[in-house]
């Protein structure tokens, strides 16, 4: 959730206590990360438009620029156009859409915020995602006019899949309703309707139009009707401290090896979540060599003890083998480790998903090999309800179970979203082809339950293995030997050495394929070890 941390959290020692002061003064602020999502015109872009425009956010050449561009690609008539403030590119402009996530950060006197305005085309779903996997609460705005589609469903159900549990329900354009309390009370009943089985904590509905600006700073003359709180002054006043995670146990996922000379060695990361002190037994997994911790070292000082939200470098008292990509845990509240696991998957390419097929995973700082063993259903976006599936097509949703090559520390992404968020890579493309979400406590069919036992999976495992051979690779090859024949034939060869050159075609292409794609992985891993050896390199010692 929101990334700063009270002064009070803190305990320095006493030789940094002055220098880190300033630091702790400006972390009191709490940080919040919001998105704007929501179908296509529902009115994202002007809404932070307007948001920076009313909270005097806009400095006075971005104004001017501004009228220069409302003049020129506008939609208002030659009035400003509030959603030319975040939406930059040119495609955006020309077409009036927003295509890629914009992050835009402001202030006021009681809080910082930063704000993704994200896409709401069907096609680039995957943006969307993206901007609500760092967000601490979305704002869903819905067309008075049009009321619930089916994009704003979809983009409900991925914000709470990404772990967001706070909506604002912006109803948008009430001025081309006339305002209507009816109409609006109609829209809120049914989204709440619809967001039963979602799991937010809190769904706050407001009227709003983002253009005319009502009840986006202060309440609207013109809807007396609605006593409750503005945008802004809500935003403002949401517990966004994180608290949650300060509270869980200790989790600091290794980013650097920072070692500048012979007489330092310290593990830089991020504390995904609890709290450590110096002294304190840790164990580093998914190895489980113990030691304790002997400093915590920041730039402005050593710390007696940290929580989650900061960036340290822990010093152990012992020397032992770690690196980018494994996790340092409490020695008294171990992990799930394991190479299976199952997951929820948002599929974002062009080509299916299939059962069998094996992608490179991002988890964290660690890179591995997985396999899809089996897809157990999809998300019907309409109903919520569970579809049997043997694929996952674009922007579809289902739970599936993976195998991974090595042993991974697995968090539920309901708990961390650091160690249960993962990416799918294309082999060949090096396309992110899903975003994963670890699912601890799924609960799948019979049949997928029965292929627990060690010999059912490795029978389905291989029939998945064979489905997809002759899926991938079998059909194109042959596909593609008999056109390489033919076209021999077509150009003066005898008909054997057509049907030679394409067996040949069909045999050979597979193995090239895939000694292509081993390649790329083995690439991809020295490339990760010589950017963490130049990395080391650079160190002076300064600041460590």
């Amino acid at each position: 959730m929101g990334q700063a941390v009270a002064a009070a959290d803190f305990t320095l020692l006493p030789d940094a206590a002055a220098k880190a002061a300033p630091a702790l003064q400006t972390s009191e602020k709490v940080l919040l990360r919001f998105i704007t999502c929501g179908s296509v015109d529902d009115g994202k872009s002007t809404l932070i438009g307007r948001l920076l425009y009313d909270s005097s956010m806009i400095a006075d050449d971005q104004l001017e620029a501004l009228d220069r561009d409302s003049k020129k690609f506008g939609t208002q008539g030659g009035n400003l156009d509030f959603a030319l403030l975040v939406d930059g590119l040119a495609a955006e402009r020309e077409q009036g859409i927003t295509i890629d996530v914009a992050y835009r950060y402001f202030k006021t006197d009681r809080r910082a915020f930063i704000v993704a305005d994200t896409p709401g085309h069907e096609q680039y779903t995957r943006n969307m995602a993206t901007g609500a996997s760092t967000a601490d609460l979305a704002v869903i705005l819905v067309d008075a006019r049009k009321g619930i589609l089916p994009q704003t469903r979809r983009h409900s159900f991925i914000v709470s899949m990404l772990g967001v549990r706070d909506v604002v329900v912006a109803i948008n354009k009430m001025d081309l309703v006339d305002y209507s309390e009816a109409r609006f009370n109609e829209i809120v009943a049914a989204y709440r309707e619809m967001a039963q089985g979602l799991n937010f904590r809190s769904i706050m509905p407001l009227p709003i139009s983002a253009l005319a600006g009502d009840n986006i700073i202060a309440l609207s003359d013109n809807t007396p009707w609605f006593q409750g709180a503005p945008l802004l002054p809500y935003l403002e006043t949401i517990d966004a401290s994180g608290a949650e995670l300060a509270e869980a146990a200790f989790r600091f996922p290794v980013q650097w090896v920072n070692r500048p000379n012979l007489d330092f060695r310290g593990f830089s990361g991020w504390v995904a979540s609890g709290a450590i002190e110096v002294g304190a037994a840790v164990a580093s997994m998914p190895s489980g060599r113990t030691s304790r911790i002997k400093r915590i070292v920041t730039m402005n000082g050593d710390l007696l003890r940290t929580i989650a939200g900061q960036s340290v470098t822990l010093v152990l008292e012992d020397e032992i083998d770690a690196s980018r990509g494994d996790v340092f845990v409490a020695a008294d509240q171990l992990p799930l480790v394991g190479t299976r696991a199952n997951a929820r998957l948002l599929w974002t390419a062009e080509t299916n998903m299939h059962p069998g097929a094996s992608y490179i995973a991002k988890l964290g700082a660690r890179t591995t090999n997985v396999s899809i063993d089996k897809l157990h259903h999809l998300i019907d976006i309409h109903t919520f309800e569970r579809a049997p599936a043997h694929a996952l097509g674009l922007n579809e949703i289902g739970l599936a179970s993976l195998s991974f090559d090595r042993p991974m520390i697995l968090g539920d992404y309901r708990d961390n979203r650091d160690l249960g968020g993962f990416i799918l890579i294309d082999r060949i493309t090096n396309e992110t082809v899903a975003f994963g979400l670890i699912d601890l406590q799924a609960v799948v069919s019979a049949p997928a339950q029965k292929a627990a036992d060690p010999a059912a999976q490795t029978a389905e495992r291989a029939r998945a293995e064979r489905a997809r051979n002759l899926r991938e690779k079998l059909a194109p090859a042959i596909t593609s030997g008999a056109l390489i024949g033919l076209g021999a034939v077509l150009f003066g060869a005898s008909p054997a050495t057509g049907v030679l050159l394409g067996l040949a075609d069909a045999a050979l292409r597979p193995l090239a394929r895939a000694l292509y794609a081993d390649y790329q992985v083995k690439a991809a891993r020295r490339a990760a070890a010589r950017e963490e050896a130049r990395i080391e390199a650079l160190s002076d010692g300064d600041g460590i």
